[in-house]
């Protein structure tokens, strides 16, 4: 494997009235091609804030955020937008699944964004909820789902655009720990068969064990890699 994305000496300051918070402290961190690495840590020590820059969603107050030897911070906004929207796809405790579009509408939301063709946008979706387990709950609406079977559309979903990096907070915090179980093995699935790289920040100690490597955070540092 070799490195695909890098954080340098990374620092995240957010104004708080009249004073100013520091979430991130000098982070350092590289993820290697088709990793899964787990980001472990109390709440609040800047797990998600990392997740946040790590997706160009966000910029660093200092420091840089590096893919394949391309400094995000190089990037205009516009053109931040379009990397992120080609190559990072994006997984939520809470699903953000549009209730009143089925499952392919939400899975073809994206695509189209992204100006695919209609009938090619509803043939990808298709295709993806099918690998994901739910040929049969295709024109299904959120609320006729389960929890499980929502972030199985929300993983397909994030597929849809061909990422190169799934970026997953709390993927199955909000699902009971079958469900949470089958879910996280979804992910993995998808890591070894489409050599995708998955950064996952997660409070559940089990499913981080079974990562390819764990990152420990602290007061806005890592102070530990596994």
């Amino acid at each position: 494997m070799s490195e695909f994305i890098r954080a340098k000496d990374v620092y995240k300051s957010f104004q708080l009235g009249a004073g100013t918070v520091e979430v991130l402290k000098g982070v350092d961190l590289g993820i290697e091609k088709g990793e899964f690495v787990a980001i472990v840590g109390p709440s609040g020590v800047g797990k998600s804030t990392l997740l946040h820059l790590l997706g160009a969603l966000d910029r660093p107050s200092s420091g840089e955020i590096v893919y394949e030897g391309v400094s995000l911070g190089q990037l205009d906004n516009g053109q931040l937008a379009g990397f992120r929207n080609q190559t990072i796809g994006f997984i939520f405790q809470f699903h953000h699944l549009l209730p009143e579009f089925t499952a392919l509408e939400n899975v073809m939301m994206p695509l189209l964004v992204a100006r695919r063709k209609r009938l090619e946008a509803q043939d990808i979706a298709a295709s993806l909820l099918r690998e994901v387990g739910l040929e049969s709950r295709l024109a299904h609406r959120p609320p006729e789902l389960s929890g499980g079977e929502q972030q199985r559309v929300a993983i397909a979903r994030a597929l849809g655009v061909g990422p190169k990096v799934i970026l997953a907070d709390e993927p199955t915090g909000n699902l009971d720990t079958k469900t949470g179980d089958e879910a996280f093995e979804l992910l993995r699935r998808l890591n070894r068969e489409r050599g995708l790289t998955f950064v996952m920040v997660t409070h559940n100690e089990g499913l981080a064990r079974r990562s390819d490597r764990i990152v420990a955070m602290l007061d806005g540092r890592i102070v530990e890699k596994t």
